[in-house]
């Protein structure tokens, strides 16, 4: 019998499918690509891919941390799609059947180094939302330890805002604010650890929780160049944010254009897009290859 999704909504990158089980979701990642809250009108060649097996990857290598919402990595797919959207063979390798859950209201995010908004906050005030951090630190300084620095979960046209571990604890309560805190924190040590034996620090990342059968859970996406600040170990100069294997060589290139970030988002140039399509496949195979 063949089994059927039904679309329920398109994220920036994802769409989401209610699957014939009610307590189960499928998820496709797109090549889309969004900057400054916008979905540009160019797709990245492959990246929907990359960020599926790139999640998969780091959710398996994480279970010891924190259960997440994969139930398989090779849903069942073979005789379904969905014709206004995709075509069978796009589908392939960028689906997912997970565990429904009910997303948390702050977004997680953890800063091993002083870059992007922490850093800009930073300047002006010496403090990373609300957190003090010591005087003198120059762009891309790695912190005494890494931080927590939760945000809110704009709705969709609405840009996410950082706040402090006291407005997360009014958001979703003090004992869920501290597990994520305590979570997230543990979930980023590993991580940097593994990425910088393999020539990649992670700066920064972003994640979401969900609850499902009554615990706390990690859901969307882990350890992506789209949820995380990558640099290479070997060109890091404390003083400046260096080249990077994620999509902030996108946000570079529109910082450089005249666009005023609102709608409508430019178009890319044809070398933009390979460059970082190229960037993207080079995190995945540094992060995944065997040593």
């Amino acid at each position: 019998m063949t089994k059927t999704y039904q679309f329920i909504r398109q994220g920036k990158v994802r769409d989401v499918y209610a699957a014939p089980e009610p307590d189960q979701l499928l998820i496709v990642a797109s090549d889309r690509i969004s900057a400054f809250d916008h979905v540009l009108p160019n797709t990245i060649p492959e990246k929907g891919r990359i960020l599926t097996k790139l999640s998969n990857f780091w959710f398996e290598k994480t279970r010891h941390v924190i259960d997440n919402h994969l139930v398989s990595t090779e849903p069942l797919i073979d005789s379904w799609v969905d014709t206004q959207r995709w075509s069978q063979s796009d589908l392939q390798g960028r689906s997912v059947l997970v565990k429904k859950a009910q997303p948390l209201k702050i977004e997680a995010i953890v800063r091993g180094y002083l870059a992007g908004s922490g850093w800009k906050d930073y300047q002006k005030t010496g403090n990373v939302c609300g957190i003090a951090l010591p005087k003198g630190l120059i762009e891309g300084a790695k912190l005494p330890q890494a931080i927590f620095t939760p945000s809110t979960k704009a709705d969709a046209g609405a840009h996410d805002e950082n706040i402090s571990f006291a407005d997360a604890e009014n958001i979703v309560g003090s004992d869920m604010a501290r597990q994520v805190r305590d979570v997230s924190l543990e979930l980023y040590n590993f991580a940097e650890a593994y990425a910088r034996q393999r020539g990649i620090i992670i700066a920064d990342t972003k994640f979401e929780f969900g609850l499902a059968d009554g615990g706390l859970i990690l859901i969307d996406e882990l350890f992506t160049p789209d949820s995380s600040r990558f640099w290479p170990v070997s060109s890091y100069r404390p003083g400046s944010s260096p080249p990077s294997f994620d999509k902030q060589f996108i946000r570079d290139y529109l910082e450089s254009t005249t666009w005023n970030k609102k709608p409508p988002a430019p178009s890319l140039p044809e070398q933009i897009i390979l460059k970082t399509a190229e960037k993207y496949q080079e995190a995945f195979q540094r992060l995944t290859k065997d040593r």
